[in-house]
């Protein structure tokens, strides 16, 4: 609560010093906020079937994205894809903690269906990289379930997100290979990468305070006219940077270090928290090459899977809980 009210708390005072609109900032912190505490609550309660109506609530709203969200649709892979994608990851780990969560090897195998249903549905959907997440979280969740020790793959887990951070930054830094910039920026389209030059352009004139939250391609503003039809660098921690500073980079990844260490001592099981882990760390990945945390739904449900994660189940009938092995 305490990183969470650091975040709001920050965007306010660029915004005051900048002019800036913080309101899109205040929103994903309530949003992660309130999930996370419905998620530690129903996760308690409904340690298997409160991630089982996440995961089929996330699915629907894949597939019902473009019409839960204003503005116009962009052509993929800007737009509304990178928050498909991330349902689709999110809906995933939820199905696949909930049937790690359940003694019943039969609703086990259905929870599993589901997530594989997940997966073919990005594949229908079109969305490539929602059906590779998706398929990385489901093979990853499978693969973990003889894992005793979480502590190595929770770090394993913040490594790769650390490096498709530092991928995009050094891209737009233009100090990779020329072949491997070449490669990339194929497959990512010239004014994704053309948008991060801009954000980093900015994020290096402006360390301290940045541009002012929501200032990032304003018209009248101090940041340049990007290239995308939304104005946005698609690129959350390059986003940050240039209209938060380093002091609001800081902050998320500070927030997202918070949540692996919060799997790591959570009470559930290893194999919920390393599948949560993984979900959680497909996400961070899309949010650092497209626009996935601008959309509501995505920040909730990685707070509501959080808390399902990190939730303690109530003991019934006078029983003590399980130590968990």
């Amino acid at each position: 609560m305490i990183l969470l009210g650091a975040c709001a708390g920050w965007s306010l005072i660029t915004a005051a010093v900048h002019d800036g609109r913080p309101e899109g900032v205040l929103l994903a912190v309530l949003a992660v906020a309130a999930g996370h505490a419905v998620g530690r609550v129903s996760g308690a309660l409904l340690p298997v079937a409160a991630p089982c109506a996440g995961a089929a609530a996330g699915l629907a709203l894949a597939v019902a994205l473009p019409g839960l969200s204003t503005g116009p649709r962009y052509a993929a892979p800007l737009g509304h894809a990178g928050g498909t994608a991330a349902l689709l990851a999110l809906a995933t780990g939820a199905a696949c903690c909930a049937a790690w969560a359940t003694p019943v090897p039969q609703v086990r195998l259905v929870l599993r269906v589901l997530a594989a249903g997940v997966v073919l549905t990005g594949a229908v959907l079109g969305s490539a990289a929602g059906c590779v997440v998706s398929a990385v979280v489901l093979l990853w969740s499978l693969a973990v379930g003889r894992v005793s020790r979480r502590g190595g793959c929770l770090l394993g887990l913040a490594a790769v997100a650390a490096l498709a951070a530092g991928t995009v930054w050094a891209l737009a830094g233009d100090v990779l290979p020329g072949g491997l910039t070449q490669v990339l920026e194929g497959r990512l389209t010239a004014p994704r990468v053309a948008s991060w030059q801009d954000a980093l352009r900015l994020a290096g004139r402006n360390r301290g305070l940045g541009v002012g939250p929501g200032r990032f391609g304003e018209p009248g503003s101090p940041a340049p006219q990007t290239l995308s039809a939304d104005g946005r660098p698609h690129s959350a921690v390059l986003q940050l940077a240039a209209e938060q500073g380093l002091v609001g980079v800081f902050l998320c990844v500070a927030a997202f270090c918070w949540v692996m260490y919060a799997l790591w001592r959570g009470p559930r099981s290893t194999p919920v928290a390393l599948t949560a882990g993984a979900a959680l760390t497909a996400l961070a990945a899309l949010a650092t090459v497209s626009n996935a945390l601008s959309f509501t739904t995505v920040t909730v449900g990685a707070g509501l899977l959080a808390g399902w994660a990190t939730a303690r189940p109530w003991a019934r009938d006078g029983l003590q809980p399980q130590p968990r092995t």
